[in-house]
């Protein structure tokens, strides 16, 4: 746990996404909720401690960001207007929630037993302004990990929650996103006039660290060009292709890397050929 300004506190120790709050007149207000079940209810406890569960504001919709939600009912929840036909609504999609936790998780499966996705009842498209008493919440849609990743900006504290859009110092996820508005994404996320800057995985940094993960996503579009450009196929080019020297995967999570090399390259190998940017 660290408190990152004056009303603000981040936990990066969770195996998933990086959660925070902020303590607001009245009570807290959530940035994303865990996705374990066993670190939820330790969060939980953490939020009470600084006061009433207002707001759950999200940065993406993948499940190691939501999740939690459910051990959070009191709380509005606030989303890009795109995430909300992602939760987790229909009986297949819950399960698959709960099959993918069962071996990271075990012990906290029976909390999940009356598992529902709550939805969000507030959203936006392009942007937002959310007032919780003195502080000031700018939500902010910045493509790139996802359509619909969101920058979540506190200017009173100073502080920016980036979502996905950077992993600090660790491997990136590009299976699904936009690599070349990812790389947009990260030039508005560089001139935000905040000191902290908390990213989806990995450390808490600041802006010196954007052109370094912009570097990266740049990297991940060149080796994959190169692949096209020589006359790859996709599958040789998953075979091939790897940045895992590059960086650790997060949490020593070291079987998954494979995996993500090859969710990357598939990305973004189609989205090349197919002129899909």
């Amino acid at each position: 746990m660290q408190q990152i300004s004056e009303n603000v506190y981040v936990e990066t120790g969770y195996r998933g996404a990086n959660v925070g709050l902020v303590v607001v007149e009245g009570g807290v207000v959530l940035i994303d909720t865990p996705q374990q079940p066993s670190n939820t209810i330790a969060w939980r406890e953490f939020v009470l401690s600084k006061g009433k569960p207002l707001y759950i504001v999200h940065t993406e919709a993948h499940g190691d960001h939501i999740i939690g939600d459910f051990f959070f009912p009191e709380a509005v929840i606030v989303a890009q207007e795109g995430m909300r036909g992602r939760f987790p609504t229909t009986p297949e999609a819950v399960q698959a929630i709960k099959d993918r936790l069962v071996p990271i998780d075990p012990e906290g499966m029976p909390l999940l037993d009356d598992y529902v996705s709550p939805l969000p009842t507030i959203t936006f498209s392009d942007r937002m302004h959310l007032y919780v008493g003195s502080h000031t919440f700018d939500l902010v849609n910045l493509p790139g990990h996802t359509a619909e990743e969101t920058a979540v900006v506190i200017p009173e504290e100073r502080v920016a929650f980036t979502g996905d859009n950077i992993f600090c110092r660790c491997q990136a996820y590009i299976q699904e996103g936009s690599p070349w508005q990812w790389l947009e994404s990260l030039k508005k996320i560089a001139e935000l006039d905040v000191d902290v800057l908390v990213p989806g995985h990995g450390a808490v940094c600041d802006r010196g660290y954007v052109p370094e993960m912009a570097g990266f996503v740049q990297e991940w579009i060149d080796v994959v060009q190169s692949a096209v450009d020589r006359g790859l196929s996709l599958d040789e080019s998953m075979a091939t292709i790897s940045m895992l020297d590059r960086y650790p995967v997060e949490h020593n999570n070291v079987p998954q890397g494979p995996a993500i090399q090859q969710m990357n390259v598939r990305n973004i190998y189609e989205r090349i050929v197919s002129g899909r940017r």
